[in-house]
């Protein structure tokens, strides 16, 4: 299972590329990050490897990484916010639909892991 150690490097990178106007600075460290966290967001490693040809498209990249990271960990807060508040009144029934509407949508391995968790969770007496 990935460690997800990249993910605040990925976040620094985003943070000076998208919104400090940084160039990206396509070095064998800065390709093996992309790559490594591509993976780790759903993203097929051909995908990333197409990617990874080119400045503009690596920066594209880069900024994909960085939002499936970022609304999926705001998506998957909600979730656990709702399906507790349902929990904590008693409803589990009510308290399964926001973990599993998540499930729907959510392509990160690691926030669809901790959702079903918090499912397999649930249905423990």
């Amino acid at each position: 299972m990935p460690e997800y150690e990249y993910w605040n490097q990925i976040w620094e990178l985003n943070h000076r590329v998208t919104d400090l106007g940084e160039p990206l600075a396509l070095t064998d460290e800065t390709r093996a990050l992309l790559r490594a966290t591509a993976a780790e967001v759903a993203i097929a490693p051909e995908e990333a490897a197409s990617a990874l040809q080119g400045d503009v498209s690596a920066a594209a990249l880069l900024k994909e990484i960085a939002k499936r990271i970022r609304v999926g960990s705001r998506r998957l807060s909600r979730a656990l916010i709702e399906a507790r508040k349902h929990e904590e009144a008693g409803d589990r029934d009510a308290a399964r639909a926001p973990l599993l509407a998540l499930l729907d949508v959510e392509v990160v391995p690691l926030y669809r892991e901790q959702a079903q968790i918090q499912l397999d969770a649930l249905d423990d007496p």
